[in-house]
């Protein structure tokens, strides 16, 4: 058996501690395990009972990250039970949002659904009892302390109410006489005390009729003063604002409202609004703009479901067969990594002109690549970007597999290529495959853009201008950092997120496919069975044939299969890409497929396979004549020569002036030796129009191989957390019992059956503690009660201090009591478990409780 230690527990908690405790042990289990899902940090580690859950639950970091995960309206009500006395009643802060009944809206407020208000509220309410952040009755509601804190406004930080302090916050400090004069200023009679006249003062300006009554005195400067402060900021900034002005005195507007308590000075210099004042001309409102229920977005335009699926379908082939491309020639020329990490401007945007497309479009394809374990740096001491083996793999699968391994990647992923070329916080552009790419902002707005344009109607066209309302709405504080353009970091990547999608597949003509819909189906991230069963039936079959041209050119009517594929861009150039692939064959490309082993037959027998029509005379004749010419020039190092059995050509090699960099020098009539390297001579020989080929020490020729270059297994990059992991089921499962039975021993009742010297009857203290906390009895006190709580199946409490020294307290059903041990069922950890009877400090009876 072993204990570990827990984290200590003041003796006494606070009251609003203790409530809310009470409340989580009047929940569920499934409840629970609701708010340990939805707020993970709270097992970190899993708390010992649920009073210090509900410690761990009010605190203020927990409680703000919290807040961040509610939508609008669960965060106005949160704002409006923050500007409301504590303790209020639920119509109070039906009223705030919705404004009370009979009362007049202010003019440039947004009338508020009050239906929709009252309809939407529970729910809110709710949500909020449910991460812990309301407690108490419903004629009682109180937000835990740390919420309070942050949501109430003071005249610093008026928050989205744009209210500040109350005027009891905004005259704490101010002398007695000087409240007497504001009272008096009022109209009201004195008071004889300060309180008094703070509560006097809060009561006019809550009384709609009386401070009515006293506005109608303002004159209209003052009251035009009142409207520019009344829907906030609420502060202003005056000369000499604690000057203790009275009503008889008063010339100016500020003056007046000064002499009256209706503005407050916060500084010598600023004055600010009081709040019961700023609601009443609001009309009893807290907020000007009240949304109770997310806004709709509204479509650009409608398209034919079956052509978006069509457009989305080709797209994903185009995806995968880009990514293909990209790395087949990463494979071939391999990009160094900069010594910071990620890849140079100019790689980049070599790697736009491989794929004919702009900079920011290859970064993605790039970032992508990246993120799906297909491309990482390869380790060497000269490091460079390079497949890794994943990517042979890959390569394996169908064209749905592949797609469905890119998007689910997308979808997860935290590498943001839209910020690629964007200043860091030293002014540098950020790189490519950079370290400074990671947001962890990015998952959560690609889902929930996808899950908007998935509660359209099929076909639906929405933009970011027309998806940000309801983006905002589902979550108000997740905006993000504000870039220099003034717009924040949601906004970026909702642009992204539409461009991104619409580039991989996931959109068709700016709709939702049907394959995205499997992907967002479940958990939000569809299994991949699911997404290839809807991506396979609408992507064309992969053809086994291609049409070749007299004009040395090679169409392909539609997708080809893999192999064929690389076979056939071995042998020949793309020329064009599109519904149909164009391949071009040229004196270079036959020579590189020379290069890698294949022959003039092998050529011939490929082309002859895989043609629906003849082998056009041409190409037949290109290849044979690159065949004819292909390694009679040998090039080895010497530094290097070239050898050739054709003592005429290796003359006219000589005597070439394009050959003077080499600086030729005839060794034998068969043979030149060069001082330049032989991969340099044979690039020279090549451009002069010649095919030599590279040889061995041994006279044998080198064939070059195009995919030789991979990685070490490589595993893709995990995405940067938000936050700590959400648990599964299982964890959850441990968790909720580990709590409530932690919270089981820690309030059991217990009385004192053994008189003992260190005996506390009342204290009841957490299941770990000290030894100063621990029942004391003596030994054969100790057994004797053990042993009648056998008899009488009574349940116990127990002292226990293990080998390591560490200190608990149990409750016990004691089984057995022989040989110098106690069997007993343990309730803490829910098994049967066998104590040393020597380290039991004490045992006290537990009273049954209802």
């Amino acid at each position: 058996m072993s204990t570990q230690p827990s984290a200590p527990r003041p003796a006494r908690a606070s009251a609003a501690h203790r409530t809310l405790a009470d409340e989580l042990r009047a929940r569920e289990d499934a409840d629970l395990a609701v708010l340990l899902r939805s707020r993970p940090d709270l097992l970190n580690p899993v708390p010992s009972d649920l009073t210090q859950l509900a410690s761990r639950a009010s605190g203020r970091a927990s409680a703000l990250r919290a807040l961040e995960r509610l939508d609008r309206f669960t965060l106005q009500v949160a704002e409006a039970l923050a500007a409301a006395p504590d303790a209020g009643p639920e119509a109070t802060v039906r009223n705030l949002l919705a404004g009370p009944a009979r009362v007049k809206p202010h003019p440039s407020a947004t009338p508020a659904d009050r239906a929709a208000v009252t309809a939407a509220l529970p729910a809110a309410l709710a949500t909020l009892r449910e991460q812990c952040l309301l407690w108490g009755p419903d004629n009682g509601l109180r937000l835990v302390i740390a919420v309070r804190e942050a949501l109430a406004p003071t005249a610093a930080n008026p928050g989205r109410t744009g209210l500040g302090p109350t005027l009891a916050e905004a005259t704490l400090g101010m002398s007695p006489a000087r409240l007497q004069q504001l009272l008096a200023g009022a109209g009201q009679p004195s008071t004889p005390d300060p309180v008094s006249a703070v509560a006097a003062l809060t009561a006019l300006l809550t009384d709609r009729k009386r401070c009515a009554a006293l506005l109608a005195e303002a004159p209209q400067p003052a009251l035009a003063l009142l409207e520019r402060l009344v829907w906030g900021p609420p502060t202003g900034t005056v000369p000499d604002a604690t000057r203790q002005v009275t009503a008889e005195d008063a010339h100016s507007p500020v003056e007046w409202l000064l002499a009256r308590g209706l503005l407050l000075p916060t500084s010598p210099t600023s004055v600010v609004l009081p709040r019961e004042l700023a609601l009443h001309l609001r009309g009893g409102r807290s907020h000007r703009v009240t949304e109770p229920v997310r806004p709709t977005p509204v479509t650009d335009a409608q398209r034919d479901p079956q052509a978006v699926d069509t457009a989305a379908a080709g797209q994903a082939y185009t995806a995968v067969r880009t990514v293909e491309e990209l790395l087949e020639a990463w494979a071939l020329q391999p990009p160094p990594t900069l010594r910071a990490g990620g890849l140079g401007v100019r790689d980049l945007k070599r790697a736009a002109l491989t794929l004919e497309c702009p900079e920011p479009v290859a970064a993605f394809w790039l970032e992508l690549c990246y993120a799906a374990g297909l491309l990482a740096p390869d380790g060497e001491a000269d490091e460079h970007w390079a497949p890794t083996p994943a990517y042979d793999l890959w390569l394996q699968q169908s064209i749905a597999e592949r797609w469905a391994l890119l998007a689910r990647t997308w979808l997860a992923t935290t590498r943001t290529p839209g910020l690629v070329g964007s200043p860091d916080g030293k002014g540098k552009a950020r790189a490519a495959l950079g370290p400074e790419l990671d947001r962890t902002l990015a998952p959560s707005t690609r889902r929930a853009v996808l899950g908007l344009l998935a509660a359209l109607p099929p076909g639906s066209v929405a933009g970011a201008a027309a998806l940000l309302p309801a983006l905002r709405w589902q979550r108000p504080l997740r905006g993000g950092p504000t870039a220099p353009d003034g717009r924040d970091l949601r906004e970026h990547l909702t642009e992204w997120t539409l461009a991104e999608a619409e580039q991989l597949g996931i959109t068709g003509r700016g709709a939702l496919g049907t394959p995205a819909r499997a992907l967002l189906t479940g958990s939000g991230s569809g299994t991949s069975d699911e997404v290839v069963e809807a991506l396979a039936p609408l992507l064309p079959e992969p053809l086994d044939h291609v049409i070749l041209q007299p004009d040395l050119t090679a169409i392909a009517p539609g997708p080809l299969l893999t192999p064929l594929a690389q076979a056939l861009a071995l042998a020949a150039d793309i020329e064009s890409k599109g519904g149909a692939t164009v391949y071009r064959f040229t004196t270079e490309s036959v020579r590189r497929a020379l290069d890698a082993g294949r022959t003039a037959a092998d050529l011939h027998a490929f082309l002859a396979q895989h043609s629906r029509t003849p082998v056009p005379q041409p190409l037949a004749y290109l290849i044979d004549d690159v065949a004819r010419r292909h390694g009679v020039l040998r090039v080895g190092a010497a530094s290097s020569y070239v050898r050739c059995d054709d003592p005429a050509l290796l003359a006219e090699v000589q005597a070439d002036r394009r050959a003077v960099e080499l600086r030729l020098r005839l060794l034998a009539p068969t043979v030149l030796a060069a001082q330049a390297a032989p991969d340099t001579l044979l690039a020279v020989l090549r451009t002069m129009g010649y095919a030599p080929a590279a040889e061995s020490a041994e006279g044998d020729v080198l064939i070059t191989r195009p995919d030789t270059h991979r990685t070490p297994p490589r595993s893709a990059p995990v995405p940067v957390p938000d936050g700590p992991p959400v648990p599964d089921d299982a964890l959850l499962g441990a968790a909720v019992k580990a709590v409530r039975a932690g919270d089981r021993a820690a309030t059991a009742v217990r009385r004192e059956t053994v008189a003992g010297p260190a005996a506390n009857p009342q204290q009841s203290g957490p299941a770990r503690t000290d030894l100063r906390q621990l029942p004391r009895t003596a030994a054969a006190d100790t057994l004797a009660a053990l042993q009648t709580a056998v008899m009488l199946g009574e349940r116990m409490w127990i002292g226990y201090v293990n080998a390591e020294g560490l200190a608990s307290q149990r409750v016990v059903d004691p089984v057995k009591v022989e040989g110098g041990y106690v069997t007993a069922y343990d309730h803490h950890a829910e098994e049967v478990r066998t104590f040393l009877l020597h380290r039991i400090t004490g045992v006290a009876e537990v009273e049954e409780t209802a």
